[in-house]
């Protein structure tokens, strides 16, 4: 297995990860395997994957395996706290003084923008990922994404599917105005591209590829995984094909040897009309083929 570069900053690498692997907190003992997976983010859950019965269990197994850890692998961990509406959720905070050099929280079904300002103001500098999994957090998006040390939203389309009274095909094209707001409110709050929900079938990369290529032409800049032979198909399916990779060069040098900045007027390339904004697309496409 791949294991994925020491991120050089926190607040920023978050923003560029595209895979964020799943863990269970009360299964500690995949932790070595996750971080050895190339995701390029881990997230430590302690909502949805653990027992009510075992919570309290798993954070005083977090909190005594991070010790253990080394500064880049702390680096790569997010915690997905319960939300705010929960029993939990005042001890899951608590957790959180005792793990220091921590990635991000992601909070479970965000549905105001309060649970954020609260969580900023207690842990300063840490970068947030709401989790928008209800009407509620759709209805409230924009102010969810202007909450402060928000990084990027993140899509929970299961839990939304279920909250709505859904029942999507296959293709989940219901969906679509959903992952569409995502992308735009993002856009219009000038975050990070957000994070796509969870594809459930564990054996399937060519599924999770295809599930990640609609989420990249929906604008989509990263996936939630829940195995770790997931992360290799989202690395590739959120990746510029050689085709995109080689159009974007021939772009790029017939700008420079036209002498044209990012804002220059028109040229021509493969017979095709070339401008500012096509400009803009080859330089994204050649920066999303760097790794993380």
């Amino acid at each position: 297995m791949t294991t994925a570069a020491a991120p050089s900053a926190q607040g920023p690498w978050l923003a560029r990860a595209r895979s964020f692997l799943f863990v269970p907190a009360d299964r500690l003992e995949r932790l070595p395997k996750a971080l050895a997976s190339g995701a390029d983010a881990v997230i430590v859950d302690l909502e949805d994957a653990v027992a009510p019965a075992a919570k309290a269990g798993a954070r005083l197994a977090l909190a005594s395996a991070w010790g253990g850890l080394d500064a880049p692998q702390r680096a790569r961990l997010v915690l997905r706290v319960n939300a705010a509406s929960t029993t939990w959720h005042e001890d899951d905070l608590a957790l959180l003084a005792q793990l220091p050099g921590l990635a991000g929280v992601m909070l479970a079904k965000a549905e105001s923008a309060v649970p954020l300002q609260r969580l900023a103001e207690r842990q300063p500098g840490l970068g947030l990922l709401p989790l928008i999994e209800s009407a509620d957090g759709l209805l409230n998006l924009s102010a969810i994404a202007a909450a402060p040390q928000v990084l990027r939203l993140a899509l929970g389309h299961i839990d939304l599917q279920a909250d709505l009274g859904m029942a999507c095909s296959p293709d989940e094209h219901e969906l679509l105005p959903a992952r569409w707001q995502l992308v735009l409110v993002s856009r219009g709050a000038r975050l990070a591209p957000p994070v796509d929900g969870v594809t459930v079938a564990l054996d399937q990369p060519g599924l999770t590829e295809a599930d990640t290529l609609r989420s990249r032409r929906l604008g989509f800049g990263a996936k939630l995984c829940i195995h770790p032979n997931q992360v290799a198909a989202v690395h590739r399916a959120l990746a510029p094909s050689e085709a995109e990779r080689a159009w974007a060069q021939r772009v790029l040098a017939a700008a420079e040897a036209a002498g044209d900045g990012p804002g220059a007027g028109a040229l021509r390339v493969d017979g095709r009309m070339v401008d500012a904004p096509v400009l803009a697309l080859a330089r994204r496409w050649l920066s999303a083929s760097e790794p993380v």
